[in-house]
């Protein structure tokens, strides 16, 4: 799939500028009304504005999203470099996921040992964290999604691979960690903007991020990053 064209950093600031004044201001409102600063509610009443309050931080989350792939696209954002354990991270990670077991689907593990990298370890847990959510969401029937954190080496350096997906493509994941340029679809409904946001938090660690080529987004992603040194 061809990539789409980059986001203009200076649109994304504009709308989050005019967008965080009137989603503040509806929330508070909302919350003033939920504590019965206005009055008392009925039951249906507090139901329908809990509903209300749900979709003002879903925007609000959406908008947070957008300020930060808006400094991405810009270069704004420095990124720490910080050592952590890759693996450790994705089994944490994992442990917390739930979303597809009411349809059977699980996420699996796999790693051997440590898996050194350096960097912004929040945002990259939170980059990991939507590409599991996408593999569980796209998943329909019951089975398992294979969370792999691997090392592999190439002419100039080594690499920490993670793949995600049926365990029948994840080797094939690993094989594609050369192609270039590497092809992912990133504007997947449904996700907000957390994979466009991920693919540019794993590109400013000197990493990639990429879905099998021709394959169904249920074949899954994976993602490389420079070992820490």
């Amino acid at each position: 799939m061809v990539s789409e064209p980059d986001v203009c950093p200076r649109a994304l600031s504009l709308a989050v500028h005019e967008l965080r004044t009137p989603i503040t201001v509806a929330s508070g409102y909302l919350r003033m009304l939920l504590r019965e600063q206005a009055g008392p509610i009925t039951d249906k009443q507090r139901k329908m504005l809990e509903e209300a309050d749900r979709s003002c931080a879903r925007i609000g989350a959406l908008v947070a999203e957008m300020s930060e792939l808006g400094k991405l696209e810009a270069g704004e954002l420095t990124v720490p470099s910080v050592p952590f354990d890759l693996a450790a991270l994705i089994a944490e990670l994992a442990s917390g996921m739930h979303e597809g077991e009411d349809r059977g689907v699980r996420l699996d593990v796999h790693a051997a040992g440590s898996v050194m990298v350096a960097g912004d370890r929040a945002r990259l847990a939170a980059a990991l964290r939507a590409l599991m959510h996408a593999a569980l969401r796209e998943r329909s029937e019951p089975g398992v999604i294979v969370v792999e954190c691997s090392t592999r080496p190439d002419t100039h350096q080594t690499w920490a691979i993670v793949t995600i997906g049926d365990e029948t493509v994840t080797p094939s994941l690993a094989d594609a960690a050369q192609a270039t340029p590497p092809v992912f679809d990133e504007w997947r409904g449904g996700l907000g903007l957390a994979l466009p946001v991920g693919r540019r938090v794993v590109e400013a660690h000197g990493g990639a991020l990429w879905s099998a080529a021709g394959d169904t987004p249920r074949a899954g992603s994976a993602l490389r990053l420079p070992l820490a040194p």
